[in-house]
C-alpha cells in the first residue's frame, strides 16, 4: 500500500495536465460549491425558521472582503504548489517538492484556510446561518482528511524534512510572527 501511494504521488505531471486539473477543481470550488451555498442555504434558513443574517450593505462589504481575502490566500497557495511544488491541490497530482515558502511558512494548509475563509465570507455575504454551519461542517471534514490522510502521506514522501516542518509550522491557524 505504501509503495503504491509513493509511486502514485511521485509521478510528475506536465504543466498542461496540471492546468487541466486546476480548471476542473476550479469549476467545483469556485462554481458548484458556492452556487449550492447561495441557492440552497437561504432556502434552508427559511424552512428551519432561522433568523436572517442579512444586514444589507454590511453583508456585502464584510462578506465580499472576506471572500476576496480567502480566495487570494488560497490562490497564492495554489500558485506556489503549481510552480515550486510542481503539483496541484488534487492528491493524485501531489507536489513533487516540500513547500515551506510563503504562504506555507504561516501554516501548513494555507489553501484549506483560504477556502474556509472564502466560504465563511460567502455565508456572511448571503446572510445565511445555515451556510455558516455547512461551511464549518465541510471545513471539519476537510481538516480531518488532511490530518488523518494527507499528513501521513507527506511524512512518507518527505520524511524528516516534513516532520521538522510540521514541528515548526502550525496546522491551520497562521502564526504571523516567528517565535524568538
Amino acid at each position: 500500500m505504501k509503495e503504491k501511494l509513493l509511486k502514485q504521488t511521485q509521478h510528475e505531471y506536465s504543466p498542461r495536465e496540471r492546468i487541466f486539473a486546476l480548471m476542473v477543481e476550479g469549476i467545483f470550488f469556485l462554481g458548484i460549491l458556492p452556487g449550492a451555498l447561495v441557492y440552497f442555504c437561504p432556502r434552508l434558513d427559511r424552512q428551519l425558521a432561522l433568523p436572517s443574517g442579512a444586514f444589507g450593505m454590511i453583508n456585502l462589504v464584510l462578506g465580499g472582503g472576506v471572500v476576496v481575502a480567502g480566495i487570494l490566500f488560497a490562490w497564492l497557495a495554489i500558485y506556489v504548489q503549481f510552480t515550486i511544488g510542481r503539483g496541484t491541490p488534487a492528491p493524485i497530482m501531489a507536489t513533487q517538492e516540500l513547500i515551506i515558502q510563503r504562504p506555507y511558512n504561516y501554516c501548513r494548509n494555507p489553501m484549506a484556510l483560504g477556502t474556509i475563509v472564502a466560504g465563511l465570507g460567502l455565508a456572511i455575504f448571503i446572510g445565511s446561518i445555515s451556510a455558516v454551519v455547512v461551511v464549518l461542517t465541510l471545513a471539519g471534514l476537510l481538516l480531518g482528511y488532511i490530518r488523518l490522510l494527507e499528513e501521513r502521506e507527506m511524512e512518507l514522501r518527505f520524511g524528516d524534512a516534513y516532520r521538522e516542518y510540521r514541528k515548526q509550522t502550525p496546522f491551520i491557524i497562521p502564526r504571523l510572527r516567528k517565535g524568538k
